[in-house]
This record gives structure tokens, sequence and C-alpha cells, in this order.
């Protein structure tokens, strides 16, 4: 029986992959539109948002990980120097400031950075609401 995890050079495993992640939390402040629970989103309020990037991929034979989690940490603090403590309605590119949205901003963010995202999530602890974004490979 062959060991596991395999090595990333063996061929006979096509299939295994590895993600790694790392999170990042800001607090800003945004309203929104609803007909539920309206007239509070209408005013401005604010939420602590947690957010997630996953890369994933098969580790470099030369370093042996998938990206350098110092690199994409670096990356993440210049997408959160963007969103947090900020006004959402007035972030560029963001649209409406819902967590699917904030979902697409992060992933783009990090793309036109160069980093390979795979999936991102945006949650809200307090208020038990998760979004996750799955990018096609």
């Amino acid at each position: 029986m062959a060991a596991f995890p395999p090595n990333p050079q063996d061929h006979r495993y096509p299939l295994v992959h590895y993600e790694v992640s790392q999170e990042f939390y800001f607090d800003a402040a945004h309203t929104l539109k609803r007909e539920v629970e309206a007239e509070g989103s209408r005013r401005i309020h604010g939420h602590t948002y947690h957010a997630r990037a996953t890369l994933r991929g098969l580790p470099d034979p030369a370093t042996g990980m998938v990206y350098d989690l110092g690199h994409l940490r670096a990356l993440l603090g210049e997408v959160r120097q963007c969103l947090d403590h900020h006004f959402l309605d007035e972030v560029a590119g963001l649209g409406v400031p819902t967590l699917e949205n904030l979902a697409a901003y992060i992933a783009r963010s990090l793309q036109v950075r160069g980093c390979p995202v795979h999936s991102v999530e945006v949650w809200r602890e307090a208020g038990g609401d998760h979004c996750r974004l799955t990018l096609a490979p």
C-alpha cells in the first residue's frame, strides 16, 4: 500500500491536491435596502466581518509550498486596508455591500494581485451569516 499523503510528483494520484487558507477580519459599516428587517438595514450600521481566502494546488517541488502564506498574508493585508473601518457603500468596485459582493470583491482583489485564489468565505459570527464563493478551476 502506498504511503499517504503521496509524493506530489507521484502521478498515480492525479486528483490529490492541497488547500491552504488564511483568515482576516475587518470592521465596517454599510446600509442595505431590504424587505425583511428593512428599517434597521437602511440605517447606517456596522459589523465585524471575517474572511478566509483558500488556495488550491500541488506544492512546488522546490519550496514544498502550494503558496507562501507570508505572501498571502501581505496580500490580504492590502485588501483589508480597503475594507477595514470603511463605509462599504462607498468602496469602489464593491457594489451593494452584501456578503456575496464582499466575497467577490476579495477574490477579484487577490486575482489582480496575481494570487491564484480558489475560494473566499465571508461571515459575520454574531449573526451566523456566511457566504462561500468558489471559483472554477
